[in-house]
């Protein structure tokens, strides 16, 4: 197989994987992510091919559907892998930066799951900015925006209070 069929056949399961995604087919969508990311193994190494960029946006997709699954551990290190390569290079104006908002949303969902809300709100807090600052197109802003903000409230009322922060009831009148 020539290189240039190898990296066409990737990306065609990639956007399958996608396209499974939209139609909340899960089990098929984590089945596509890992065919394309198996697919660009037998590409040789003296060919060109980003494959950490190529298997970061694999592994963005790869989170949700595990998410999708309920399978929160491995989608929380598939989200973290995505994150390593788009944490690192960064540019939410390019068309990667809808792969880096879905890892971060990922990974923000599987650690609520995990047991770990204190970072999850945090985690949702700085999707919501991403979200936010996003110059270009993002497919359903205002829905994505919707389920963030769903999730940092109910986080926050999940949360136990501050007490350093509350005032004691006689603290009102002095």
């Amino acid at each position: 197989m020539k290189p240039l069929k190898q990296v066409a056949q990737a990306y065609m399961a990639l956007s399958d994987g996608q396209a499974k995604l939209q139609e909340d087919a899960f089990g098929d969508a984590e089945a596509a992510f890992r065919k394309a990311m198996e697919v660009t193994r037998t590409i040789p190494e003296e060919e060109v091919f980003d494959h950490d960029g190529f298997d970061a946006l694999c592994h963005a997709g790869l989170s949700d559907a595990l998410g999708g699954l309920g399978r929160y551990d491995e989608s929380l290190a598939s989200a973290d892998m995505a994150l390593r390569y788009f944490n690192r290079r960064g540019d939410l104006h390019q068309d990667e930066g809808v792969q880096w908002i879905t890892a971060v949303i990922s990974r923000a969902r599987a650690l609520a799951r995990t047991g770990n809300p204190a970072e999850a709100l945090n985690v949702f807090q700085t999707a919501q900015e991403m979200i936010d600052e996003r110059k270009g197109d993002l497919p359903q802003k205002e829905a994505l925006q919707k389920m963030v903000a769903d999730n940092i409230a109910i986080l926050r009322s999940s949360m136990p209070e501050d007490s350093s922060k509350r005032k004691a009831w006689w603290e009102f009148w002095s």
